[in-house]
């Protein structure tokens, strides 16, 4: 029988718990801001830092190079947080959830300033990783903290599935900041004069302001942490020495080795489709949406005949000099507007998978008060097993409605599963294992092993497949999406179910 402590929502005053709620809330906001804002600012980021060009005058073998490493930061930045999210999954039960919370949120907040100052690639490599294990290990020691402060079952699930669903608020924000960024870029003077690294690129400056406004969870959270309590059960097994040492062995003791497995099979093939396919959508498919490939391919070519007019105007009249030179000019500022085309189009696209993504983690609150563990996970696995294959195939070369419509029931799908996963696994591992194995499931299953599927695609499996590179990209999604989707749904039907209530606190 659960028993009321010191930190626990019995103990709490009401204005207590709802701090609880804000500091839970704004900390899913701004893992999943902090996440999403490569998609939006990776290309534009590699080709200046790689190229020193905006990704619209680059050849089409320099657009392959950028796409390649797309996917291969996506992979590594997930790798890194993987690796050291084990690390702090362990620390989160040996030291403390609110402890562990204070120190990622610090790192994800600090790592972005220092990349968008970045001159060099792997600088952006560097500091992309240590963002990504902040987020990794704040994620998991914010979801242990809140299960353990909300005992009551019904309490706990509207507590971490509607704080959860803020998570996908900050995908569309950090959509909407680079959006509205870019478009204040258009105005010369409209942003900030900040002393950036002599010889970037002034035009495309927007992917180096959006990673700045990362600064903002640390102050915001921060300032909230010493006003809310550590998790009562946690701290009371600290104080009467009965709190065992976590141990990543026990996660395969007979008792936890099929919940380890199940849940450590699920998280990965939720994020195999989450970085295989749905997140090279803004990142690499965007370029070859017919009407976005069109309008790039004329302002190449356009650049090109002028470039080869003022070449041959060097030998002629100062008449057709200045001719060429006006053509030219007029052929840059079209090139320009391509560029920001491909940029808008990009921000819409995340923007559209972001709502779905919010769509799905309220769906899923919704439905956790009245469908069973096992067959709510199949309403959002069997519907994708179809949906994201004929999306990447089919939808890509349709309508930009219907695609992008399809692109939010895909976010849909796949965000809900993350929200059921962080609901479920406090609730199938013991006290002082819930930060290492909630922290191996998530980290080692879904980041090291699932984030693969973004280098699978861009740098292997998208080469067999015909057409330009983001079409290739476009077909090798498909592949990915619909495998781990039917793998998942084969998993389900081996998912335990939860401790019983009386059993939660051992």
């Amino acid at each position: 029988m659960s028993v009321s402590v010191p930190g626990s929502t019995k103990s709490m005053s009401s204005v207590t718990r709802v701090l609880v709620l804000v500091v839970a809330a704004i900390g899913f906001f701004f893992d999943t801001y902090e996440l999403l804002m490569f998609p939006v600012i990776g290309r534009d980021a590699i080709s200046e830092l790689r190229f020193h060009r905006n990704y619209a005058s680059l050849t089409p073998s320099e657009r392959v190079e950028v796409q390649e490493w797309g996917g291969r930061m996506l992979w590594i930045a997930a790798l890194s947080g993987g690796a050291f999210g084990l690390l702090g999954g362990w620390l989160i039960d040996r030291m403390g959830r609110k402890t562990i919370m204070i120190a990622s949120i610090l790192a994800y907040s600090l790592s972005p300033v220092a990349a968008a100052f970045s001159t060099e690639l792997w600088q952006l490599v560097l500091f992309r990783c240590t963002t990504f294990i902040g987020v990794c290990v704040e994620m998991v020691a914010a979801v242990t903290w809140l299960s353990e402060l909300f005992e009551n079952k019904r309490a706990r699930e509207i507590a971490i599935g509607w704080t959860l669903a803020t998570a996908s608020l900050g995908g569309i924000a950090v959509t909407e900041a680079y959006n509205f960024i870019v478009e204040a870029a258009k105005t010369p003077g409209s942003l900030p004069a900040l002393p950036f690294p002599s010889g970037h690129l002034e035009e495309n400056v927007a992917w180096r302001f959006t990673l700045l406004t990362g600064l903002i969870p640390g102050a915001a959270i921060l300032l909230m942490m010493p006003f809310v309590p550590e998790s009562g059960v946690w701290r009371r097994k600290k104080q009467e020495g009965t709190l065992k040492r976590p141990s990543f062995g026990e996660l395969f003791a007979p008792k936890l080795r099929r919940t380890t497995l199940v849940t450590t099979i699920l998280s990965a093939c939720g994020y195999a489709a989450a970085f295989g396919a749905i997140q090279m959508t803004p990142l690499n498919i965007v370029p070859g949406l017919p009407d976005v490939a069109a309008k790039t391919s004329e302002a190449k070519r356009g650049l090109d005949e002028a470039e080869a007019k003022v070449a041959a105007a060097k030998q002629g009249s100062k008449d057709q000099q200045a001719e060429a030179e006006q053509h030219l000019g007029a052929a840059r500022k079209a090139q320009a507007e391509a560029a920001q085309a491909v940029r808008a189009r990009s921000g819409n696209i995340q923007r559209w998978q972001e709502l779905g993504g919010l769509a799905g983690r309220i769906v899923l609150a919704i439905f956790l008060l009245f469908v069973p563990s096992r067959a709510l996970l199949r309403l959002f696995l069997v519907p994708g097993v179809v949906l994201l294959p004929v999306t990447y195939f089919r939808l890509v070369h349709a309508d930009y409605f219907v695609f992008a419509t399809a692109i939010f029931f895909c976010g849909l799908l796949t965000v809900a599963q993350f929200s059921f996963l962080s609901e479920l696994l406090p609730r199938v591992f013991p006290v002082h294992l819930r930060g290492t194995g909630g922290s191996f499931a998530t980290n080692f299953g879904g980041r090291m092993i699932g984030t693969m599927a973004a280098t699978l695609n861009t740098e292997f499996l998208s080469k067999v497949f015909a057409g330009t590179p983001p079409m290739q990209v476009a077909q090798a999604a498909g592949v990915i999406g619909g495998s781990v989707y039917l793998i998942a749904l084969v998993a389900s039907f081996f998912l335990p179910s939860p401790q019983p209530e009386g059993e939660k606190q051992a």
